[in-house]
C-alpha cells in the first residue's frame, strides 16, 4: 500500500515513512492511494474476532511494509484488558470497547474511553506507542513529536510515549483552556522525554504552529520532527477499527445497518467511520456533532466551509471539541471533490489565506448523501440537560462531549430504519471533567483508583505566546 498527498505531491511512500513524516511536504495530508474493499466473506470471518486480532486484519490492509507477526505482535500488546483497565461494564472479551445498550437494540453507548488517560485518544495512541518504537528501533532512528491538543490528545500521546529512548514529546495545548483534570493528565508527568508547552491562546493557535513548523523542511529534517495529532494517517486508521468492533457488537448479521453518532472536532474520529463505510461496512449514516463551534455543522448544512479566527472560537465546557480548523476535513473534501489533490490546493489556498469556500452550487454537494453524512450541533445548556436526563432515565454518567452527541442522536433515531440501531461513540470518562458534571448533576464522578489524586501532584509546563519561532527555539535546544 503507497501513500500520497491531498495536495498532490508527487512522491508515492510506504506506511513506515508517513508514520514519521506528519505532514506532507506540501502541506497537504497523506492518503492511501486506494481503499481496501471488504467483502461479506470478510466480515463474516472477523465478527467474532478479540479485538486485537480484529484490528490486525483491518490494519494489514493499510500496513504492508512491517511483516505480518511483527505487526500481529504490536495490535496484542496494545489492545490487552491490562492497558485498557478503566472499563465499567462488560468481561475482559469486551472490556477494550464494550457496547452499553441503553435502549435494546436502538440506541447504544459505545466506551471508546477506557484506556490509560480514560479518553479515546487512547485507542489509537497506544498502537502509535508501540508502532513509534519498532520503527525507530529498527531504523536506528530518534523522533521529536510535536503535537497540539484541546484536551485528550496530549494525555494520550504522552502516555503512550512516555519512557521511550527514542523519542521526545513536545506538546502544545491552550493555556487555561482545558479541564482540571486534563491539566494534570499532562503537566503531572514528571518523564524527562516529555515537554508541555501552553500557548496563550487557542487550540487552533497551537495547531496553527505545529502545520507552520512541520511545513518548515529545513528544521523538520534538522531536528527530526514528526506528528501525533490526527494528521497522521496511522491515527485514523487505528480508528477504523472500532466501527468495524461497533458494528459487531450491535448487529447480528453482516446484512444489517447501523448509524454512528460522533462528537466532532478535529474531524479524525469521523473520517475514520467514512473510511469503514467506503470500505465496505454498512453504516447506513453518520452523524456529526459539534458544539457551539459549529463550523463543520455548517459545512454539512449549507456546504460553506469557513473555519473561524481565534477570536471567534468559544472557550466551552467540551472544550476537546473548541476548534475552528478541523484538520482532517481536508481528507473528507479530497473524496468529496473525486479525489483530485489540484481541486484541494486550490481550496486550501483560500482556507491558508484566511478565506472560505462554498460547495453548495458544485456537484460536489451531491455527494454529501451519497456519503450518508448529516449533523447538528449542541449548546453548553443542551449538554447539562443531557447530562441530567442520560443520568435520570439510564443511570449511566457521561461526560460533556458524550452528551452533545447524544444530545443530537436524539434528534436522529427516529429518523432512521426501524432496524437500524444507533451508536453514541463515548469519548471520554465523566471523570476528566468534574466541574460540568458537578454543575449538571449536583454530584463528582467517580475517579478510578489509580488516577485519584492526580490534581495534587506538582505540574510541569512551559507557558508562552503563540509564536512559531519561540516554540522552535524552545525544541531545538531540547529535541
Amino acid at each position: 500500500m503507497k501513500y500520497f498527498s491531498t495536495r498532490g505531491h508527487a512522491a508515492r511512500s510506504e506506511f513506515c515513512d508517513i508514520l514519521l513524516d506528519g505532514l506532507a511536504p506540501d502541506g497537504g495530508l497523506y492518503l492511501p492511494e486506494s481503499v481496501p474493499s471488504i467483502h461479506r466473506a470478510e466480515l463474516d470471518a472477523w465478527r467474532h474476532l478479540p479485538y486485537a486480532d480484529l484490528a490486525f486484519e483491518i490494519l494489514s490492509k493499510f500496513i504492508t511494509d512491517i511483516p505480518a507477526d511483527d505487526l500481529r505482535s504490536i495490535c496484542a500488546r496494545t489492545y490487552t484488558a491490562d492497558v485498557f483497565r478503566h472499563a465499567r461494564t462488560g468481561d475482559d472479551s469486551a472490556r477494550i470497547a464494550p457496547l452499553r445498550w441503553l435502549e435494546a437494540g436502538k440506541l447504544g453507548l459505545l466506551a471508546l474511553s477506557n484506556g490509560p488517560t480514560l479518553a479515546f485518544k487512547d485507542m489509537a495512541m497506544q498502537l502509535l506507542g508501540h508502532l513509534f518504537e519498532y520503527v525507530l528501533e529498527k531504523r536506528g532512528e530518534t523522533i521529536n513529536i510535536l503535537g497540539a491538543t484541546s484536551g485528550d490528545t496530549g494525555s494520550a500521546a504522552e502516555y503512550a510515549m512516555r519512557g521511550k529512548s527514542r523519542v521526545k514529546v513536545f506538546m502544545l495545548s491552550p493555556h487555561g483552556k482545558m479541564s482540571t483534570f486534563q491539566r494534570a493528565q499532562m503537566y503531572s508527568l514528571a518523564d524527562e522525554n516529555i515537554f508541555n508547552i501552553a500557548v496563550t491562546g487557542m487550540f487552533d493557535d497551537a495547531q496553527d504552529i505545529v502545520k507552520a513548523v512541520s511545513n518548515d523542511a529545513a528544521f523538520k529534517a534538522r531536528h527530526c520532527i514528526g506528528a501525533v495529532n490526527s494528521i497522521n494517517w496511522a491515527r485514523v486508521a487505528a480508528q477504523i477499527v472500532y466501527y468495524f468492533h461497533g458494528y459487531f457488537a450491535a448487529t447480528s448479521d453482516n446484512a444489517q445497518q447501523v448509524a454512528f453518532c460522533v462528537p466532532t472536532g478535529n474531524f479524525g474520529n469521523i473520517f475514520a467511520g467514512h473510511v469503514a463505510r467506503s470500505m465496505g461496512l454498512p453504516i447506513e449514516r453518520l452523524i456529526l456533532v459539534t458544539n457551539e463551534n459549529d463550523v463543520l455543522d455548517e459545512f454539512f448544512r449549507t456546504g460553506v466551509y469557513r473555519p473561524r479566527k481565534t477570536s471567534e472560537t468559544h472557550v466551552t465546557s467540551s472544550p476537546s471539541m473548541d476548534i475552528s480548523k478541523a484538520s482532517n476535513f481536508e481528507r473528507f473534501v479530497f473524496d468529496l471533490v473525486g479525489r483530485d489533490p489540484a481541486t484541494v490546493a486550490g481550496l486550501w489556498k483560500e482556507i491558508d489565506a484566511g478565506g472560505a469556500f462554498d460547495l453548495s452550487r458544485t456537484p460536489f454537494s451531491s455527494r454529501l448523501a451519497e456519503f450518508g453524512f448529516v449533523s447538528g450541533k449542541s449548546t453548553h445548556s443542551d449538554r447539562l440537560a443531557t447530562i441530567r436526563e442520560v443520568d435520570s432515565r439510564y443511570g449511566v454518567m457521561i461526560d460533556p462531549h458524550t452528551a452533545d452527541a447524544m444530545k443530537v442522536a436524539w434528534q436522529h433515531v427516529a429518523d432512521l430504519p426501524a432496524d437500524v440501531p444507533l451508536l453514541v461513540l463515548e469519548t471520554a470518562q465523566a471523570a476528566k471533567f468534574a466541574e460540568t458534571l458537578r454543575e449538571a448533576l449536583g454530584r463528582d464522578p467517580e475517579i478510578p483508583a489509580d488516577l485519584q489524586g492526580l490534581e495534587a501532584l506538582p505540574q510541569r509546563v512551559e507557558v508562552m505566546s503563540p509564536d512559531v519561532e519561540t516554540v522552535k527555539g524552545f525544541i531545538a535546544a531540547r529535541g
